[in-house]
């Protein structure tokens, strides 16, 4: 097993391990997820919604100048969503003629903070932007990524601040002799989106 090998395998037990201990927080904050919801405690539940803070009060000790800038901020929603439609439309069209896994917009775009009973309308709705945008981002970087394997997958030559999950499977910058016999193996090579 290669060293590069050797570290993913690493960084792999560190996510199980993270999300062991986010499922241990659950547990202490009082809530479980049952079939995509959420479920609080009634004793929990009802402290919530006294913690919420009203509109006037919200509105009261925010800056002036956040409330100015909102618009600008929430004016990128129409470009991702024009976005979202043509990057999908892209994956369902293109992912099944290259035998391309498909991704999932739901293991992405999860939209559940709507929920909170310690928020208002308002912070709702920041939540609710936030998740969806950040989320789409993922799902887009995401499908990006799959293409990549399939029509480009070699590293980079200098080290990107972040990398997608396909990345590590790339073939090395500057292997010639290992982008003309495994580039065959890799657009096929999924197995781990398991």
């Amino acid at each position: 097993m290669s060293r590069l090998q050797n570290l993913l395998d690493e960084i792999k037990e560190l996510e199980d391990r993270v999300a062991k201990e986010i499922n241990h927080e659950a547990e202490q904050l009082g809530y479980r997820v049952k079939r995509g919801r959420v479920y609080f405690e009634n004793e929990i539940a009802r402290r919530h919604k006294e913690m919420a803070k009203s509109l006037r009060q919200y509105l009261a000790e925010s800056r002036w100048t956040v409330i100015l800038t909102a618009p600008i901020v929430y004016s990128m929603l129409p470009p991702l969503i024009l976005l979202d439609i043509f990057i999908s439309l892209y994956q369902w069209i293109c992912f099944p003629i290259y035998s391309i896994p498909e991704v999932r917009r739901a293991e992405y775009i999860i939209l559940d903070r709507h929920r909170l009973k310690y928020l208002n309308v308002i912070e709702k709705m920041h939540c609710a932007y936030c998740s969806y945008a950040n989320g789409f981002i993922a799902y887009a970087q995401e499908i990006a990524a799959r293409t990549e394997q399939y029509w480009c997958p070699i590293k980079h030559a200098e080290s990107a601040k972040t990398t997608h999950s396909c990345y590590y499977h790339f073939l090395s910058y500057g292997d010639a002799e290992g982008y003309t016999s495994k580039l065959k193996e890799l657009r096929k090579k999924y197995d781990d989106l398991e």
